[in-house]
């Protein structure tokens, strides 16, 4: 097995997983520029339902429609998080009452009921790399016209044994990102900062 790092997007039955299509690479090319890991940058699409989530130190799910996980999707979310895992979960409407994020909720309280929380914003992740005072940066997607038309000022968290195990995001990182990273010159501020901050807490803390 390769001692690279790799990027897994989780693919579930139902909504549509398939989203922001260019961020990944987006977000390997920052790892590659910022950080001395070893990166493979090919971005690795896995079923949740499939026993290679295992292999994957860090994973990805996103999405616009409902989150209803299968019996054994559930069953694989649930030990890989108990397990050490780490996901990221980007919900792509921006929007808390959303179907993305109502039915993620719902399916995490199901899971680990309770222990879906907000996070501080003077926590280690926002200065694991990176720093970032007031907590998770505000992405210009929270108000162009759709969605709840809100910055979130929080991201919320499920943490087992002092670690982040589940990141959840109503921020729309992923639209934020999904662009190519040949562009990222004409950014003042390279706005996939954040992403590295979130991979290396996965691999770090």
């Amino acid at each position: 097995m390769s001692n690279k790092f790799f990027f897994t997007r989780l693919q579930y039955e139902s909504g549509d997983w398939d989203v922001d299509q260019r961020m990944p690479s987006n977000l390997l090319n920052s790892l590659v520029e910022y950080t001395t890991l070893a990166v493979d940058t090919q971005e690795k699409i896995i079923s949740l339902s499939s026993n290679d989530i295992f292999k994957s130190p860090f994973c990805y799910l996103s999405g616009h429609k409902l989150v209803q996980f299968t019996k054994k999707e559930r069953e694989n979310f649930k030990k890989y998080i108990s397990n050490g895992g780490f996901v990221f979960v980007d919900d792509c409407n921006h929007d808390i009452d959303g179907l993305f994020s109502k039915s993620f909720e719902r399916q995490m309280e199901d899971i680990f009921p309770g222990q879906l929380k907000k996070i501080p914003n003077d926590h280690e992740l926002y200065k694991v790399f990176f720093e970032f005072e007031n907590g998770p940066p505000t992405t210009s997607q929270e108000l162009n016209g759709w969605g709840d038309d809100l910055v979130h000022d929080y991201l919320k968290a499920i943490t087992i044994n002092g670690r982040i195990s589940v990141l959840f995001s109503n921020k729309d990182y992923g639209c934020e990102w999904d662009y190519d990273f040949r562009n990222k010159r004409w950014y003042k501020i390279d706005n996939t900062r954040f992403g590295v901050n979130i991979v290396m807490y996965a691999l770090t803390s």
